[in-house]
């Protein structure tokens, strides 16, 4: 039976961004059928940065899929901006995606677009706004993160650190709640990794937005407020960083 799809009208101080009860998910059918999440249970409260780590194929980009509606859960609870997404059909699950900031590894940028217009995509959305004001809203996110002399670039002109800047703002700029990261520095050098995150910790901050990052890379760590470890499908430590990192 699937469970209600609906805003939960609570304090906005209290509400766990993400909250996660006994979830479980499967990939295939029949005698193929596998279990891929077992029992998870994880909270997350507004203004966090969280880091999920583990091996390959420990259910880490699952979960993610899952938080940003890409598939719907299946068994459990798993409640997003107070809105259910266990068994969620299509048509909620793409009223969710709307509400959310996405960063990935491959940038995904449109070649020809330039980074203003990539930006802009993010807004298209949002109606309620004029083209203008669509305009000038990438045109000042790009200036935040470093690039307003590289508003009117193209991708192929951009370097990988600077098109994952475009990308970081093209996720902010609709200023979600939550923003969802999947390795968003593994194709970036040391110092170009460290700046985007850096730059991306800086913005949560300042839009008092939620991310959840996926990673393998250890040498971001420190900028999460808690690290949690999944291995085999299931959390198996959900730690605050002091302890980790000291």
């Amino acid at each position: 039976m699937s469970l209600p799809f609906s805003k939960i009208q609570r304090n906005s101080s209290t509400l766990s961004v993400i909250s996660i009860h006994h979830l479980n998910h499967y990939f295939g059918e029949g005698e193929l059928r596998k279990q891929a999440l077992f029992d998870l249970n994880l909270e997350i409260k507004a203004g966090e940065i969280v880091i999920l780590t583990g091996p390959s194929g420990s259910g880490k980009t699952t979960v993610l899929t899952l938080v940003g509606g890409l598939r719907s859960a299946q068994e459990g609870s798993l409640c997003v901006l107070g809105q259910e997404l266990c068994q969620a059909s299509e048509d909620q699950l793409v009223q969710v995606r709307r509400n959310n900031g996405y960063i990935f590894q491959a940038h995904n940028l449109h070649r020809s677009l330039t980074a203003a217009q990539n930006v802009q995509m993010g807004l298209e959305v949002h109606r309620q706004l004029s083209r203008a004001e669509r305009h000038q809203r990438s045109i000042d996110i790009l200036q935040q993160v470093g690039l307003g002399n590289r508003t009117e670039y193209y991708p192929d002109n951009l370097s990988g650190g600077q098109k994952q800047r475009v990308a970081i703002a093209r996720a902010l700029v609709s200023r979600p709640k939550l923003v969802l990261a999947d390795e968003p520095t593994a194709a970036l050098d040391k110092k170009s990794g460290r700046d985007v995150v850096n730059l991306m910790q800086q913005l949560a901050k300042e839009q008092n937005c939620t991310i959840l990052m996926v990673t393998h890379d250890n040498r971001i760590l420190d900028v999460a407020d808690r690290i949690v470890y999944m291995e085999d499908g299931m959390l198996k430590t959900n730690t605050v960083t002091a302890a980790i990192v000291q």
